[in-house]
């Protein structure tokens, strides 16, 4: 029987956020099952609050050998992932991007101009020949389709087919423009997909429901399939029921009902008493993105409070293993003409509700390392509480 407080250290323990761990960061992108990095320096952070000594040029290297890649995996969403990983992540997505290919309805007068058997395979030679930016991919797929939005285009092309964001884009502190290739012409060795035998696509989601217990349960099938985009699991979870345990979380409040959630049977499920750090973690960061009921990590009030139209996110901190205030940097140069310039950061924490002075102190102590971090190419560093 757990509830919140101990899913919350079970799922912290997973994702390395009540002690840092050692390893490489392909070793640790692959516990992860990915890390979320629609903005390149995202998980530059997430790792730096997983890895004890983690530095920059750590994920740069592995991203410029091709041991780690930013390809959109689960959710339709850019991910890094490691290579060995990618063609079976990119392949389970397919189904969930083309569908929302199709329920598009900006796009669906584009959709009846177009054939998209022959645009994928257009668009496939047109990347394995060299890499392109996106407004080139959408400018050589007009050139067949004239009545089609070259944005479109290029969009559908990212939905049919297993892209990669290519180097140098994603490397730490050098901002360059989106330019894609294909999966297969990054990664040579890569299989660019699962082959369709039902049996085969079974044993893949398998060991995908598995290695995500292993790093963000306990679990209902709802939080797999929040987590992935997927649907349909239900049989697929039921199919490993033999090799899982069944854990029992609490209400979370009046009138709640007790929940079944499945787990891996050595898993770790720590005393819910266990001291977690302060955190600071990126923007978009799968510990608060990847189930169904979040109450684990977040209030419902705090969440609500943080929606946003578009889907934005704020930078998260976690203060005993919540999120309870979030974070920002800002900078500012001073000096011009002749005179030195000068760029300062600073870094303000917002609370979401009052913190006790020890917490704000601890607070302060992680932000002034995390300024250090994220702004290392800054001359002056500052911290600052907003509450």
């Amino acid at each position: 029987m757990l509830d919140d407080r101990g899913l919350n250290r079970a799922l912290l323990a997973r994702q390395h956020l009540l002690a840092r761990t050692t390893g490489t960061v392909p070793a640790i992108v692959e516990h992860l099952v990915g890390m979320q990095a629609q903005n390149p320096w995202s998980p530059f952070l997430g790792l730096w609050s997983r890895v004890e000594g983690f530095a920059t040029r750590d994920l740069d290297a592995a991203l410029l050998d091709r041991s780690v890649l930013r390809i959109a995996v689960m959710r339709s969403t850019v991910h890094l992932v490691t290579a060995g990983d990618a063609p079976v992540l990119a392949a389970l997505a397919r189904s969930v991007m083309a569908r929302e290919l199709r329920a598009n309805a900006r796009r669906r007068a584009a959709l009846e101009v177009v054939d998209l058997d022959r645009l994928v395979e257009d668009a496939g030679a047109y990347l394995r020949a060299a890499p392109r930016l996106t407004t080139d991919l959408g400018a050589h797929l007009a050139r067949t389709w004239p009545a089609a939005h070259p944005q479109d285009l290029s969009a559908f092309a990212r939905a049919l087919l297993p892209l990669v964001q290519v180097t140098p884009r994603g490397l730490w502190q050098h901002p360059s423009a989106t330019t894609w290739t294909t999966l297969d012409a990054w990664v040579p060795d890569a299989a660019a997909s699962v082959p369709a035998d039902a049996d085969v696509r079974t044993r893949a989601l398998e060991a995908v429901v598995l290695r995500y217990l292993a790093a963000f349960g306990p679990a209902s099938v709802a939080d797999v399939q929040t987590w992935s985009g997927l649907t349909g699991l239900r049989d697929v979870v039921t199919g490993l029921r033999d090799r899982l345990v069944a854990v029992a979380a609490t209400p979370t409040g009046p009138g709640g009902r007790v929940r079944e959630l499945l787990d891996l049977p050595d898993a770790p499920r720590p005393d819910p008493d266990v001291p977690a750090p302060v955190r600071l973690l990126p923007d978009y960061d799968n510990l608060w993105l990847a189930h169904a009921q979040r109450t684990r990590v977040i209030d419902d009030a705090h969440r609500r409070r943080l929606q946003t139209p578009n889907g934005r996110l704020p930078c998260a901190v976690l203060v005993d293993g919540r999120v309870r205030a979030t974070w920002a940097v800002e900078r500012e140069r001073t000096g011009s003409g002749r005179g030195e310039r000068r760029t300062s950061a600073t870094l303000t924490v917002t609370p979401l509700e009052p913190l006790s002075r020890a917490e704000q102190r601890a607070v302060l102590a992680e932000a002034e390392r995390c300024v250090r971090f994220v702004a290392d190419d800054a001359d002056a560093h500052a911290v600052r509480y907003a509450g």
